[in-house]
């Protein structure tokens, strides 16, 4: 049977059972645990990281583990938590300094900026390496107050997957995909009658001037269209 916990045993609180060499592979599990995680965030790509750069979020996700679990369990000595701790900022301090002067690690690890629609075209070679849906993309645009997107001049996938979005002035915006949902579920790939017509997949805006069916877009090889709205 299981003795019960002596309330203030400081032994059992600093290192409980376990010798005093064993805090030396906390330490080791700690670096090793810091490279999985970066790791695997690295490789799940931008829109997992949003807002915090990809060190900030291994050190929050590694950090919050080592301190909640002594504060709940009495057989996480404290001495191990606090090995973790210092281990996890040596290695963020490293990592990020390593980042800092060397290019191309910061560019493996973080991510570098990609444009994604120019000219009220989405980009699909620089779009389609990216884990972001159209649906995704749409939403944030929407959010920023955008409808279509003829007035989109320029978007950038930031490296923390953030949008950078910049407009064409009200007066120079042109006609475009509308990316509101309604007018997107109208998407066809028969043209009825003659106008001009916008790509469902990539933006492109194409003039019609009578019925066709199938037309393949030229810039993406898709063939839904939905009506260009200005």
């Amino acid at each position: 049977m299981k003795e019960p916990v002596q309330p203030f045993d400081w032994e059992r609180i600093v290192i409980h059972e376990f010798p005093w060499l064993y805090l030396g592979e906390v330490a080791l599990r700690t670096a090793f645990m810091f490279l999985i995680l970066l790791t695997a965030l690295t490789v799940s790509g931008k829109r997992e990281v949003r807002q915090l750069s990809i060190y900030e979020l291994v050190l929050v996700i590694g950090l919050g583990s080592a301190a909640g679990d002594p504060m709940f369990y009495d057989d996480v000595p404290l001495a191990s938590a606090v090995v973790v701790f210092v281990v996890m900022m040596g290695c963020y301090k490293l990592a990020t300094r390593i980042s800092d002067r060397n290019e191309t690690v910061q560019k493996i690890v973080e991510g570098q900026p990609v444009y994604v629609i120019e000219n009220g075209c989405i980009l699909i070679n620089n779009f389609s390496q990216e884990d972001l849906s159209q649906d995704e993309l749409f939403a944030d645009l929407r959010v920023e107050g955008i409808e279509q997107l003829g007035q989109v001049r320029v978007a950038i996938l930031e490296a923390n997957g953030q949008l950078s979005l910049f407009k064409f002035k009200e007066s120079d915006a042109q006609k475009g995909l509308s990316i509101l949902p309604n007018d997107l579920m109208r998407r066809s790939e028969t043209i009825r009658q003659s106008g001009e017509y916008a790509c469902a997949n990539c933006g492109h805006v194409q003039t019609f001037t009578g019925p066709v069916n199938q037309f393949v877009c030229p810039r993406c090889r898709h063939s839904e269209w939905t009506e260009a709205v200005q």
